[in-house]
């Protein structure tokens, strides 16, 4: 059983996944943040591939990722940093990222090179799932790693349970069609969780964009597993910065404990 498969057997409820840019706001921050959110009760990290053309982030992820490029976040220098991370946390962890640096990088040697590390799921919004079906599947097969795909309230029922199908670990359920970090009223959110968890997919929920505080973690998580924080994690580390107190209190206060 993989470590994302052992957190939702034993628990599958209010799960938090936080994400984090890597190398922001220092280069050297990648470790250090990783050690302190599963310390102050994250349940999964989302480590973000800093990446000059990021679709699907908002404002404030794609500053700190221009950011970590600027202070030398590279795929090569986050697997060299990685090297420890089985040291120093044993919560599932998850890399997000596109398509373009990881086929330069190599896919093959990518997926190795996170196995190796101890990573245990991908995110690539941008991959197609005809060619995940055609190509990339065996290769994430081979190295143990679990491919999360996103659906939106605008994904037909017929391509949600494709990619339900094509998914293992969780399925990210995106809260709306818009960038992250945008504001959400999630009573317009939960029709379209409500219709996911109709569908009884075999994959756990999670919902995306827009979990900011307790309240939206509460709302998101009334119909699905659990929630990411993205944005709003971004924010307060350029806000309060990195250190063991801001971190904590974050998390504790997206938990509401």
């Amino acid at each position: 059983m993989s470590r994302i498969q052992t957190l939702f057997h034993r628990k599958n409820t209010r799960v938090l996944n936080i994400y984090f840019t890597a190398g922001y706001p220092e280069l050297n921050s990648t470790l250090a943040i990783i050690a302190q959110l599963e310390k102050s009760g994250a349940d999964v990290i989302e480590i973000g591939m800093p990446y000059s053309d990021p679709i699907a982030d908002g404002p404030v992820i794609q500053q700190s990722s221009a950011k970590a490029l600027q202070n030398g976040m590279s795929i090569e220098v986050l697997f060299t940093q990685l090297s420890e991370l089985r040291s120093l946390c044993s919560i599932p962890v998850v890399l997000m990222g596109y398509m373009n640096p990881v086929l330069q990088y190599g896919f093959e040697k990518f997926c190795e090179q996170a196995s190796k590390v101890g990573i245990d799921g991908i995110i690539l919004p941008d991959m197609p799932v005809i060619e995940f079906e055609r190509v990339y599947s065996p290769v994430l097969k081979k190295y143990g790693l679990d491919m999360i795909f996103l659906v939106t309230p605008e994904t037909s029922e017929q391509r949600v349970r494709l990619l339900n199908q094509c998914s293992s670990g969780f399925l990210y359920a995106v809260s709306s069609s818009s960038t992250t970090g945008k504001d959400k009223d999630f009573s317009k959110v939960e029709q379209y969780l409500e219709r996911l968890l109709s569908y009884r997919l075999h994959n756990p929920i999670l919902v995306g964009f827009g979990i900011h505080n307790a309240a939206t973690f509460t709302a998101a998580t009334k119909y699905a597993q659990g929630a990411i924080v993205g944005s709003a994690f971004i924010k307060w580390l350029d806000e309060k910065g990195a250190t063991t107190e801001s971190i904590d209190h974050f998390v504790k206060n997206i938990k509401g404990v």
